[in-house]
């Protein structure tokens, strides 16, 4: 377990006074190096934890929209419409999947998450319209109950794959990568493998588990192609396929899952979240969201398929209604959450600050999901701390959630002169730092200016 906290929570009161004594903490080797390295040194273990990415990363806070003024015309709020809806699977599935807003619920697994949590998400993700995806471990009844549109997960380890399932799901997401681990497979530790998670994931209780990092029947995109036909056969074509990438090469990824036959593709930067790796993955593999965006709108403008055909989903730290309406002004089509939506589920919730200090951590601090200990009874199967989560009440504060972010987008699009969130693009968009205009290929504020274009 890794105790991550701000020097000030960390480290004893007279720490706060070293600077006064002369003395200059090394950049290089800082308190949470040491920390680790010590650890490390004592238990001759890699970390595993939660969460995902805490080291500083170029992301949407460093671009700024350029509301309408003179040159441009602003909607009025309370008299002018601006739509927040999208269709997903527009090219080969007979029932796309029609949301009401931009953002959907990113794939959690039962077992990462208890019963109570996915029963939440998906009551959340109802109220307000939109979807909620599985994980890894199959489908629940708690969650395909609550749910009133579901996007199933078909992962390497098929843990939990069942046919049946499938045809019960009105999306299909194929996962070849994850933002928190590209190239990495999943993880959940022994204490969260319960009989009920065993069962359905054909595996002894309380033993670890830990997923293929490549899925067993392919080896390339042609065989993709391949399992994405079956799909399409067991489904009788009904229902949009998505491909799910962690951000490394975002650009020839989209471009083969296109030519694959994908409907949707989904790229997940490495700000996105996990229930369980080595932190050396979450910290050093895959690419930030903001720079895996571009060269994924890139390939399908290529194809001539951006916005016509195939749709993009973007997620890994998406937080509020300004990082999905960057996200859509950069040529997405909808947002997925998954960290932020167990935030407003309740995850490091203050009111069980002294349950995360007996922990060793605290709240807002708290990232050890694998132990299945969370307080907040949503990265656990602990029967006593999983009923502390009121799944409805929960579900009301993810609908607000939703609710908010949307409404947020709905105003920057409109300041923007847009009439659908959909409309925002990069030409509404400056860049505060050289590098996030690179990433986004938006000019450095002031200037004309894009990083590496003549």
């Amino acid at each position: 377990m890794t105790l991550d906290l701000a020097p000030d929570l960390a480290a004893p009161a007279p720490t706060r006074e070293l600077s006064a004594l002369g003395l200059r903490e090394s950049a290089t080797f800082d308190r949470a190096t040491i920390h680790d390295i010590q650890r490390a040194a004592a238990t001759g273990i890699y970390d595993i934890r939660g969460w995902g990415a805490k080291r500083s990363l170029p992301h949407f806070d460093d671009l700024l929209f350029l509301g309408a003024s003179m040159s441009r015309y602003p909607l009025e709020g309370y008299r002018e419409k601006c739509g927040t809806d999208v269709v997903l699977g527009t090219r080969h599935a007979q029932n796309p999947i029609h949301l009401d807003i931009p953002v959907t619920i990113a794939g959690m697994s039962f077992g990462a998450l208890s019963a109570n949590a996915k029963e939440a998400l998906g009551r959340g993700a109802s109220a307000m319209g939109t979807s909620t995806t599985t994980g890894d471990g199959g489908m629940t009844p708690e969650e395909r109950g609550q749910s009133s549109k579901l996007v199933y997960q078909y992962l390497p380890s098929r843990y939990g794959m069942n046919p049946d399932d499938l045809r019960k799901a009105d999306a299909i997401e194929v996962v070849l990568g994850q933002g928190a681990k590209p190239g990495g497979g999943g993880m959940l530790l022994g204490q969260k493998i319960t009989e009920r998670v065993a069962g359905m994931r054909t595996l002894p209780v309380g033993i670890d588990q830990r997923s293929a990092s490549r899925h067993p029947d392919w080896t390339g995109p042609d065989d993709l192609t391949i399992k994405i036909a079956e799909l399409r056969e067991i489904t009788d074509w009904r229902v949009p396929i998505y491909v799910k990438i962690g951000a490394s090469r975002p650009y020839y990824d989209t471009a083969l899952a296109v030519k694959a036959g994908a409907d949707v593709v989904v790229v997940d930067g490495m700000q996105g979240g996990t229930a369980a790796t080595q932190q050396v993955f979450i910290e050093h593999v895959g690419i930030p969201t903001l720079a895996a965006i571009g060269p994924a709108v890139a390939a399908l403008q290529e194809l001539g398929v951006h916005r016509t055909g195939v749709q993009l989903i973007v997620s890994g730290g998406i937080r509020t209604g300004a990082d999905v309406a960057k996200a859509l002004a950069l040529g997405a089509d909808a947002v997925a959450i998954g960290t932020a939506a167990l935030i407003a589920l309740g995850d490091n919730d203050p009111r069980y600050a002294d349950e995360y200090a007996k922990l060793g951590s605290a709240a807002g601090f708290y990232d050890d999901f694998q132990d299945g200990r969370d307080p907040a009874g949503i990265s656990t199967q602990d029967p006593e701390l999983s009923s502390r989560l009121d799944p409805v009440a929960a579900g009301r504060r993810l609908a607000n959630y939703l609710s908010v972010l949307t409404l947020e987008a709905q105003t920057i699009a409109r300041a923007c002169g847009k009439s659908h969130v959909r409309n925002l693009e990069p030409e509404d968009l400056v860049a505060l730092t050289v590098e996030s205009a690179a990433m986004a290929g938006v000019p450095l504020a002031g200037t004309s200016w894009v990083p590496g274009r003549s």
